[in-house]
C-alpha cells in the first residue's frame, strides 16, 4: 500500500474544497450575510493551506494501483463530506453534526435527500454551497483532479475507474488528462445553458444558478419548500429536458462533438435509456388520465417526475406517493435502474441492466441448444468476461447492502414502504421515496443509526459500492 501518495491526493482534495469554499463566500458578501461570508473564506483558506502542507512532500513513486485508487477515493469523499459540513454547523443552520454530515453526503453524492422541515430557512450562502455540492460531485471531483494531477496514464485510470459510474470505464481520448478535461467541457457547457434557458424564462439568477447544479449533478437540492412546483412549466419543461440530458452517457456528446454520428446513434444504452423513459411515462399518464385526470396536466408532470426519478435528480413538481398503486410501483422500477453509465446519474445503470437481460437470454439459449457458442454483445461488440463478473459482482453486494440496510431501517418502526424506499432512495443516490420519506417529507425523523445507514450508502450508492467496501477489508491496509 503506497500511502504516501494517498495523502498527496487527499492532499489535492482538500485543497480544491478549499477553492469550492470560495464561491458561497462571494454569495455571503453579495445578499450581506457577513458572518457566512467570513465562515467560508476563513474555512477556505484553512483548506487550502492544509491541502498544500499535504501534498507538499511528493511521493517518491507516483504510480499506483487500483487498491491504492479505491482507497484514495472512497477516503477523499469521506473527507470532502467531513469538511463540507462544517459550514452548515458553525453557521447555526444545521446545529447537530449528524444532521450536517447527512446533509452534505446528500449533496456530494447528488442524493438529494434531506433532512431539513424548512429549507427556505438557510442562508443564500448555505443554499448555494448546498446546491453546488451536488455540481462538485455529479462529474466527481477526482476527476476535476485528474486534469492538473502530475500521474501517469495507468494511475489515473485507476483513480477514473474507482469514482466514474458504470460497469466499465474508457478513455475517450488516447490521454486521461485530456478525456477528464472533455469530460469537465460538456459538463460545463451543458450547465452554463441551462442557467441561459432558466433566465429567459424569468427565473432569478440565484434559483438558476441552483437548479442547473441540482440537474447536473441529478441531484435534486431544491431551495423553495415545494420544490419547483412554484415555478412556471416553461422552467419545468427546461428543467425536465436538463434532467434526461444529463443522464445520457457522455460518450454520445463525445461522438456527437467529433461528428461521428452513426456512432452516438448505435450507442445501445442510450436507446434503451430513452424507449425505457417513453415507455413509463406513457403507462403513468394512461394511468392517471384513467384515473379522471386531465392528460396533458398528467402529460407534463409525469415527463417530468419520470426524468427526475430514472435520472436519479429527485426534484418535484407534483406528490407522486398520491399516484395509484400501478404507478408508484413503477416509479420505485425505475428507482432502481437509474440513468445511463458514464452520465451523472445513480441507480444500477441501464447499461447493467442490458447485460443482465442478454445473459439470461444467453443461459436460455444454450440451455435448449447445449452446443452453440454465442457470447454478450453490446452495440455489436463482445463484452469482456471482466465486466460481465464486474457486474454480477456488483449486482449480489448491492442486493446484500440493500438487505442489510433495510433490516437496520426496520428498527426504527416506520412502515415497509417508508423503510423499502427510504434504502432504495438513498443506495440508488435518488431521494425521494414514498410515504414518510417521500417529494413533501425528509429523513429528520430517523435515528441516529439510520441516518449513518444511508451516510454509507449513499456514498456506495456513488462510488458503485466496491471502493467503500475495500476501506474494510484487512488485505488492503497490508503492504
Amino acid at each position: 500500500m503506497n500511502l504516501s501518495i494517498i495523502v498527496f491526493v487527499i492532499g489535492w482534495v482538500v485543497m480544491m474544497e478549499g477553492v469550492f469554499f470560495l464561491p458561497p463566500a462571494l454569495v455571503g458578501l453579495l445578499y450581506g450575510e457577513m458572518q457566512d461570508a467570513v465562515i467560508y473564506l476563513i474555512l477556505g483558506l484553512l483548506c487550502i493551506a492544509a491541502g498544500y502542507l499535504l501534498r507538499r512532500r511528493k511521493p517518491r513513486s507516483m504510480t499506483f494501483y487500483a487498491r491504492e485508487g479505491f482507497v484514495a477515493v472512497a477516503l477523499a469523499w469521506i473527507v470532502l463530506s467531513l469538511i463540507g459540513c462544517v459550514p452548515f454547523v458553525v453557521s447555526g443552520d444545521i446545529p447537530s453534526f449528524t444532521n450536517a454530515l447527512f446533509e452534505v453526503i446528500s449533496g456530494f453524492t447528488t442524493t438529494g435527500s434531506s433532512i431539513l422541515t424548512d429549507v427556505e430557512a438557510l442562508s443564500h450562502s448555505n443554499l448555494f454551497w448546498r446546491s453546488f455540492t451536488h455540481w462538485i460531485g455529479g462529474m466527481g471531483v477526482l476527476v476535476f483532479i485528474l486534469i492538473v494531477l502530475p500521474l501517469s496514464g495507468a494511475s489515473t485510470m485507476n483513480l477514473m475507474r474507482a469514482e466514474s459510474p458504470g460497469p466499465s470505464v474508457g478513455k475517450l481520448v488516447p490521454k486521461v488528462r485530456q478525456t477528464a478535461s472533455l469530460l469537465y467541457t460538456i459538463y460545463i457547457v451543458l450547465t452554463a445553458t441551462e442557467v441561459v434557458l432558466l433566465l429567459l424564462g424569468g427565473m432569478p439568477l440565484f434559483d438558476s444558478l441552483c437548479h442547473a447544479f441540482g440537474t447536473a449533478g441529478t441531484g435534486g437540492f431544491g431551495i423553495k419548500a415545494d420544490s419547483i412546483a412554484g415555478y412556471s412549466v416553461y422552467l419545468q419543461n427546461v428543467i425536465t429536458v436538463f434532467m434526461l440530458l444529463f443522464g445520457v452517457n457522455f460518450s454520445f456528446y463525445y461522438y456527437i462533438l467529433i461528428r461521428r454520428v452513426s456512432d452516438a446513434l448505435h450507442m445501445e444504452e442510450v436507446r434503451w435509456y430513452l424507449a425505457i423513459y417513453l415507455a413509463v411515462v406513457a403507462l403513468i399518464t394512461l394511468n392517471l388520465t384513467a384515473a379522471g385526470n386531465s392528460f396533458l396536466t398528467s402529460l407534463q408532470q409525469v415527463a417530468f417526475q419520470v426524468s427526475s426519478v430514472m435520472t436519479t435528480t429527485g426534484f418535484a413538481t407534483t406528490d407522486f406517493n398520491l399516484w395509484p398503486n400501478f404507478s408508484r410501483a413503477l416509479m420505485v422500477c425505475i428507482m432502481f435502474i437509474g440513468a445511463c453509465a458514464g452520465s451523472t446519474g445513480g441507480g444500477m445503470k441501464v447499461s447493467r441492466m442490458i447485460l443482465y437481460a442478454k445473459q439470461i437470454r444467453l443461459e436460455l439459449l444454450q440451455q435448449i441448444h447445449p452446443r452453440s457458442i454465442k457470447t454478450v454483445k453490446t452495440d455489436g461488440k463482445a463484452v469482456d468476461k471482466n465486466v460481465l463478473r464486474s457486474a454480477n459482482i456488483f449486482l449480489m453486494t448491492y442486493a446484500l447492502i440493500f438487505v442489510v440496510s433495510f433490516l437496520l431501517i426496520c428498527l426504527d418502526g416506520f412502515d415497509l414502504t417508508t423503510n423499502f424506499t427510504a434504502v432504495a432512495a438513498t443506495l440508488n443516490n435518488i431521494g425521494p421515496g414514498l410515504n414518510v420519506v417521500g417529494p413533501t417529507g425528509n429523513f429528520a425523523e430517523f435515528s441516529l443509526l439510520s441516518k449513518y445507514v444511508f451516510m454509507f450508502d449513499m456514498l456506495a450508492g456513488r462510488l458503485e459500492i466496491i471502493p467503500m467496501l475495500v476501506l474494510f477489508h484487512p488485505e488492503t491496509w497490508k503492504k
